[in-house]
């Protein structure tokens, strides 16, 4: 019997986006899919465009605005695949990519996650560049997030594919958090997992630099739930190893998201939490570094004012 693929898309205020990506969904190659779409409190038109789609098989829910990871979490309740699919309401999914993925994961030893090449674009997915990166592999659970948190790349949601068993097993979103639910989230996928497979023609297309989008968000909340996310992902990992390495890579998480929130006056109270905790785990973990210029303004002032300067000068 066919598997069946749930294909779980959130939605608030995406009509400009929408139609494109369940179009993406709808142009699956695998034959057995379901599409179920949570509005989360849209006040555009979002809605009006999913009801289009009913006739060709789309359901759709709807609920008050409760966020994207509320959203997820009730169509994980509606779903009733043997996998899963998350997809944002503005990327894309290349018509072969479930496909891909499920014969990579029929090949492999139960247990799996699958990843997929990914891309970004901003209006037009044929300007799409594919960079590999090194979490673009194969490995154990623990083996990728390290690597990942090493400076190896990431995966968006939409890149992965999931088996309902491990989905079941890593537990519903976090609602609590915003920005960066998806690496909480998906930290305890892998954990729950056997293993990763990454399928290299399996194509998804990540829009980015969206005004309004959640990655963009600068708020107080926004930058509260980031650092959250690396005080929980550290305790999801070192629990199952607490090791050199693993401390390390987190580590490294508190002083990326350090360094990138220093510059916004709100954020510098969880940035220095973010410090104190790197330096417990690992205190011979370097910052991140940023060419020539950068180091040469931290050697006069200090990395923090270096960023504050790079920051305001990228905004004038």
């Amino acid at each position: 019997m066919t598997p069946l693929v749930s294909i779980l898309i959130p939605c608030h205020n995406a009509k400009a986006w929408l139609s494109e990506t369940l179009e993406s969904a709808l142009g699956q190659s695998w034959p057995n899919c379901e599409i179920i779409v949570v509005d989360d409190g849209s006040t555009d038109d979002s809605v009006e465009v999913a009801t289009s789609y009913l006739n060709r098989g789309i359901a759709l829910h709807r609920q008050s605005k409760q966020g994207a990871a509320a959203a997820r979490n009730y169509a994980l309740s509606k779903a009733q695949g043997d996998y899963i699919q998350f997809l944002d309401a503005d990327d894309l999914l290349g018509p072969d990519k479930i496909s891909r993925q499920l014969q990579s994961l029929n090949l492999a030893p139960a247990g799996r996650v699958a990843t997929a090449s990914w891309g970004r674009f901003h209006h037009d997915p044929a300007k799409v560049v594919f960079n590999p990166e090194p979490v673009w592999c194969d490995a154990k659970p623990l083996d990728w997030l390290v690597l990942s948190w090493s400076g190896g790349g990431m995966m968006h949601p939409a890149a992965w594919l999931l088996p309902k068993s491990v989905a079941q097993a890593a537990g519903p979103w976090n609602e609590t958090l915003s920005l960066d639910d998806d690496g909480e989230y998906f930290t305890r996928v892998v954990l729950a997992s056997t293993g990763v497979i990454h399928s290299r023609e399996a194509r998804v297309y990540y829009r980015t630099h969206l005004d309004g989008s959640l990655s963009q968000q600068k708020s107080l909340n926004a930058w509260q739930s980031s650092h959250e996310v690396c005080r929980l992902v550290q305790k999801h990992v070192l629990i199952h190893e607490n090791s050199p390495r693993v401390r390390r890579a987190c580590a490294l998480n508190h002083l990326r998201f350090a360094f990138h929130a220093w510059p916004y006056p709100g954020a510098q109270k969880f940035a220095s939490r973010s410090l104190e905790e790197a330096y417990l785990l690992d205190p011979t973990t370097p910052r991140p570094i940023l060419g020539a210029r950068f180091e040469m303004l931290a050697k006069l002032m200090g990395w923090k004012r270096a960023r504050i300067l790079q920051h305001f000068w990228h905004h004038v």
